[in-house]
């Protein structure tokens, strides 16, 4: 379910411009590639500034390469939705947009001192901060 939930992060329907009701329909709508406006909707609400997205999904130069295409690659967007089912997680466990951010920024011991958004550009980074998200919401001590 987070990666349903990953596409209210991204804009939903409207932003990518399809249903987006199953998994299914994300892996097709990230195989053809989501449209730029995805990216400015993650930055607009605040859950990722450009630095941010030029380190975890594209680089600023490539962004606005894509601006002028208008769709992200497959691996863009892969990418990006990665980093938004972190972020929805996040917002999940914490309960706010706000408090997911400041966890998300704030360096952890229990990642070897990385914030945790900085781990999100592999999908191994992420699976670890999945993981620790996971055991923060059991009430595991992380």
């Amino acid at each position: 379910m987070t990666t349903i939930r990953a596409v209210d992060v991204v804009g939903g329907p409207e932003v990518i411009g399809a249903p987006l009701d199953s998994a299914r329909a994300i892996i097709a709508a990230v195989r053809r590639g989501f449209p730029v406006a995805a990216v400015e909707h993650v930055i607009a609400s605040g859950r990722m500034t450009l630095a941010e997205i030029d380190e975890v999904v594209l680089p600023r130069k490539t962004l606005s390469h894509r601006r002028k295409i208008g769709t992200l690659t497959s691996e863009q967007s892969d990418r990006l939705v990665r980093a938004a089912r972190v972020i929805a997680e996040a917002e999940e466990t914490f309960g706010s947009q706000e408090k997911a951010g400041r966890w998300l920024r704030r360096p952890t011991e229990a990642l070897g001192g990385e914030k945790p958004i900085a781990l999100l550009d592999t999908s191994a980074g992420a699976a670890e901060v999945e993981t620790l998200l996971g055991r923060i919401a059991h009430g595991i001590a992380a």
